[in-house]
């Protein structure tokens, strides 16, 4: 029920206190009546028993009214603010029973959403600038050996000077080694190209057509779902080709021989995905009860309701377990067997996402699996 909906506390007030006055006079004129059978010396001991009875009654019948709908509900919303305070995050201000008390309430609401989530900008920020360094220094102390190690390769190859497989593996391992170096740095500072409007059905047929050239999904059963129509969100095309990409290897990576389902479809924002998102939240624990990602103070703030596009990715393996689902997001963190996977995918997914104004968060899928969700809200022009 919304605030509108909501009975007036000024209304509300001055109906049960006209009701308080009409109880007070009826009171007075019944103990008229009374004291008018009772002996006369003891009148006004009768008067003023059945006068202090009065006064009793219209201070229960006020401290009732003013408990129920002033006391309790802000008494409510101290309790939500000191949960919060002492690390609960999921703790809500509960909606009240008058429309001004309710509204004050959606207020705080909001106002812990958007805090949480600037809060978040700063450590965002500080990893970044710290995965940054990171990564130009290990481009620097890597990118030259690996050149190094490529050229006396390619020499051994034409004196014949080693064995055909060992020279294919230490290349395998020198292009590993260069994947790795490649995709922290598109972590720490993706490739620059400007937002616009794009469509994100289009976006991840166009995907799902390459990898199939490529031969990645010939071993899968493959499905797309797709919204028959445009839906044209704020991005960068190149970034969400990269998210549907990385979204299905990681999919076929996790069900190899199963079945994976690829969709977009129109979707409006529910409290559940904000409430699944911010569980993930990689930063949670560690970040002094600050929310993840938005990497500038530019990101929209999403709310139940909100019109937008949803690109999911299902698969039939063996599924995210809940405790590991606020880690999977985390730089270098990995499921998968050593040397299978840098554990950056998922990663450079969420940074992607966040940095356009999204959620990205992982459910149940109905094929046994793992479903991946991503949310992006729709453009003006296409709402």
């Amino acid at each position: 029920m919304g605030s509108e909906a909501k009975v007036p506390l000024r209304r509300e007030l001055l109906v049960n206190l006209g009701l308080l006055v009409v109880a007070a006079l009826s009171l007075a004129v019944v103990t008229a009546l009374v004291v008018q059978m009772f002996d006369p010396r003891y009148a006004l001991i009768a008067l003023l028993a059945l006068i202090a009875a009065d006064a009793a009654i219209v201070f229960a019948f006020g401290r009732y009214l003013l408990d129920r709908l002033v006391l309790k509900p802000v008494n409510a919303l101290k309790e939500a603010a000191e949960h919060i305070a002492s690390g609960d995050l999921d703790r809500r201000a509960p909606r009240a029973e008058t429309r001004e008390l309710d509204e004050l309430a959606l207020c705080f609401n909001r106002m812990t959403e958007r805090l949480l989530d600037a809060q978040s900008q700063v450590v965002q920020s500080e990893k970044l600038a710290t995965v940054g360094r990171l990564a130009a220094g290990i481009a620097h102390e890597i990118g030259n050996p690996l050149s190094a190690i490529g050229t006396y390769l390619e020499v051994l190859k034409k004196r014949d000077a080693i064995d055909p497989d060992l020279l294919a593996s230490l290349r395998r391992e020198a292009e590993r080694i260069d994947r790795i170096v490649k995709s922290l740095l598109d972590y720490a500072k993706p490739r620059a190209e400007e937002t616009g409007l794009v469509d994100l059905v289009a976006v991840t047929r166009e995907a799902c057509e390459l990898l199939k050239q490529q031969g990645v999904l010939k071993n899968v059963q493959f499905r797309l779902e797709l919204d028959p129509v445009p839906l044209s969100v704020r991005a960068r095309h190149y970034a969400m080709e990269q998210v549907v990409v990385n979204l299905v290897l990681n999919a076929v990576e996790a069900a190899p021989g199963g079945s994976i389902v690829v969709g977009v479809t129109r979707w409006v924002l529910e409290d559940s995905a904000l409430a699944a998102k911010r569980r993930q939240d990689p930063d949670r624990e560690g970040a002094s009860h600050r929310r993840p990602d938005a990497t500038t103070s530019r990101r929209p703030q999403l709310a139940p309701g909100e019109p937008g596009a949803l690109l999911y990715v299902a698969d039939s393996g063996p599924g995210v377990p809940q405790e590991e689902r606020e880690k999977i997001f985390e730089p270098f963190y990995t499921t998968k067997d050593p040397g299978r996977g840098t554990g950056l995918g998922l990663a450079i997914v969420q940074r992607t996402v966040h940095e356009l104004g999204g959620l990205v968060w992982v459910d149940d899928a109905r094929e046994g699996g793992a479903a991946f969700k991503v949310f992006l809200p729709l453009a003006a022009e296409a709402k």
